[in-house]
């Protein structure tokens, strides 16, 4: 092939051209790329696609958080459940809702100023020491997910736009007052009732069942009686968290990791200030807002002076005014550089004279200065031994996955060398159908590999099968039972009992229905039980089924008497009075417009979705997010 390739290189030459030329004639060099990323893009969305990559980035960040939404709560974590269809389809619904918004925000004119960014950012916990804004802690925070502070805030700045969206549609949503009323009396009207139950436990002794029948029942009910294929299988589990915990961290690297990133455990010095603004509004005269500016300064700095009233009385800043003025802690780069310049220069205690930044005049005091310190290697020593772990179990967890892959292929008999090799436990299971098996086989192509013909034939192991990001397992199987029918006579009891029960059900009806003709030609011909009141908010002992029978009865004639088929038999219920309060309750009829606000909300703003993605001309690639059997 290589000989014909170098005899021929013009040829070859020639066939290049001819393949690769058109494409760049029509497209472009620019509409070559997007036509090829069209080929694996996931969906597009106004023209915009969405890639494989940012798809395969939103179902890492999904699996994270669920991962340890499950370590905060102390419940089992399953990453198989994320690797469904449903849950893929999720993800992609997900991306595209965002997209779909993000365009929509921007079509709109929606944006958010620095400001309101600066305010959403120092209000995150994550980011805040003692309860202010930590520029080195949000930096460590993002570096520790692979993210800079502006693409981080790009990303959060249309997460805004889109809330903003959303908020806009949702506001507009209300129900009427005469709704809200109406909702809240149905809900606290009482309705006095007697009961009748008629119990299909004492017709028990009534039915005889016979053999024939049983027989009749199972012979025509086969597939009720199917038992599912069941297998025990061995199993091993490689994960890069496993590796990482088992190994122990050299000391010498600890202290090293900590000497080359010192700039993440450094605490920078924060400044605590409040501050009166003026703001710049429009073409206004700007001399005169000064002025403004420069007699608060005189206020502020007169003796007694009290800068929070002030701050109160003047400042058009809505984030702060309220609070006196006050901005909290911060730190270098998290206010505009004038600004900033200003209350780095200060000492405690000091007013500043006006300040301009892009916002308009500031008059900023200086409350306080908190020196910046390095936190020591031991109060660090456990958050770099965890991320030295998790990165020293994923490196050797990469060195092993090929290796892993091929031990089980080579040696298909038995899990017990790969086992060995990586020091990896040979887990057994319980017998077990598709439908219910252990946690850690709880995927569906480790399942399609393991209930395959190869495998429950030939008893061989299954392909290394990447369960989740960092773990991989191959499973075998020890023993397999077919598909079968439950005998006759293992099920036969199970059958009378059912069928018996059936037929004391019918009594019971029966007699609860003549009961009921009776009571409703006299209300007295039915010894009914003490009377007591029900309503929707007090629902008592009473069944679903009994409940809404009774509150939909129609009240314009009472005493009224209705029937109702339950589970366990039959109830005659006599309805005797019907009580509603004359005006509801504040409390719940404000509960009861918050709900119907938010159901409307939700309606309205699905609607309005549906539409902006049909403005939006969403086209789904739904096939290239399934996997694929390999």
């Amino acid at each position: 092939m290589f000989e014909f390739i170098r005899n021929h290189q013009r040829l070859m030459q020639f066939l290049l051209l001819v393949l690769i030329v058109p494409p760049f004639a029509f497209f472009g060099i620019d509409g070559y790329k997007r036509f090829t990323d069209e080929d694996t893009a996931v969906a597009k969305v106004a023209g915009q696609l969405i890639t494989q990559q940012e798809y395969a980035q939103a179902q890492r960040e999904q699996l994270e958080r669920q991962r340890e939404l499950a370590q905060r709560l102390n419940v089992p974590f399953d990453p198989a459940m994320f690797d469904l269809p449903a849950a893929r389809e999720a993800t992609l619904d997900t991306l595209v809702t965002q997209r779909v918004l993000a365009t929509q925000a921007v079509r709109s004119g929606i944006v958010v100023t620095d400001e309101k960014l600066r305010e959403v950012i120092s209000a995150i916990p994550a980011v805040q020491d003692n309860g202010q804004f930590s520029k080195e802690r949000y930096t460590n925070l993002l570096a520790a997910q692979g993210m800079t502070p502006p693409v981080f805030e790009n990303k959060l700045r249309g997460d805004l736009a889109m809330q903003a969206l959303n908020t806009g549609v949702g506001d507009s949503a209300f129900a009427p007052r005469s709704v809200q009323a109406m909702v809240a009396r149905g809900q606290e009207e009482t309705r006095e009732i007697q009961e009748f139950a008629i119990k299909a436990d004492a017709f028990a002794s009534q039915v005889k069942v016979t053999p024939e029948a049983v027989r009749a029942h199972y012979d025509a009910n086969q597939k009720d009686y199917v038992i599912a294929p069941q297998m025990r299988a061995e199993y091993v589990v490689l994960s890069a968290d496993a590796i990482g915990a088992s190994l122990t961290p050299p000391p010498q690297d600890i202290k090293a990791f900590y000497d080359q990133n010192i700039a993440r455990y450094r605490e920078e010095e924060q400044r605590q200030a409040s501050h009166i603004l003026l703001k710049f509004e429009g073409a206004g005269d700007r001399a005169a807002l000064k002025a403004r500016a420069e007699d608060l300064v005189k206020q502020a700095r007169a003796p007694g002076a009290d800068f929070a009233a002030l701050a109160r009385k003047h400042s058009q800043d809505p984030g702060s005014a309220a609070k006196g003025g006050e901005l909290g802690s911060f730190g270098r780069g998290a206010m505009v550089k004038p600004f900033e310049d200003a209350v780095f220069g200060m000492q405690a205690g000091q007013v500043s004279g006006v300040v301009e930044s892009e916002f308009g005049y500031h008059i900023i005091k200086l409350a306080g200065i908190k020196a910046g310190k390095v936190r020591s290697l031991e109060d660090a020593r456990a958050e770099i031994e965890q991320e030295w772990r998790r990165r020293e179990g994923q490196k050797k967890f990469s060195e092993s996955a090929e290796g892993f892959t091929n031990t089980v292929y080579e040696q298909p008999d038995s899990l017990k060398p790969v086992a060995d090799k990586y020091r990896l436990r040979l887990f057994a299971s319980e017998p077990f159908a598709r439908d219910a098996p252990p946690r850690e086989l709880a995927n569906p192509r480790l399942l399609d590999r393991l209930f395959s013909d190869e495998s429950v034939k030939a008893k061989r192991n299954t392909e290394a099968v990447e369960i989740a990001p960092g773990v991989l397992v191959s499973a075998r199987v020890v023993d397999f039972k077919p598909q079968s029918v439950k005998p006759f006579a293992e099920a036969s009891a199970d059958i009378a009992k059912l069928l018996e029960r059936r037929e004391a059900l019918s009594l019971a009806r029966k007699e609860g229905e003549a009961r009921l003709k009776a009571a409703q030609q006299s209300p007295d011909a039915v010894g009914f039980g003490a009377a007591t009141g029900v309503s929707r908010l007090k629902v008592g002992a009473l069944s679903g089924e009994a409940l809404r029978a009774i509150m939909a009865a129609p009240a314009d004639k009472l005493p009224a008497v209705i029937g109702v088929p339950v589970d366990d038999g039959y109830r005659v219920y006599r309805i005797n009075k019907v009580e509603a309060p004359a005006k509801p309750d504040p409390n719940r009829e404000a509960a009861i417009r918050s709900a119907l606000g938010r159901a409307q909300a939700e309606g309205d703003f699905s609607a309005y979705l549906e539409a902006v993605k049909a403005l939006s001309k969403v086209t789904l690639f739904k096939d290239r997010i399934e996997k694929k059997a390999n």
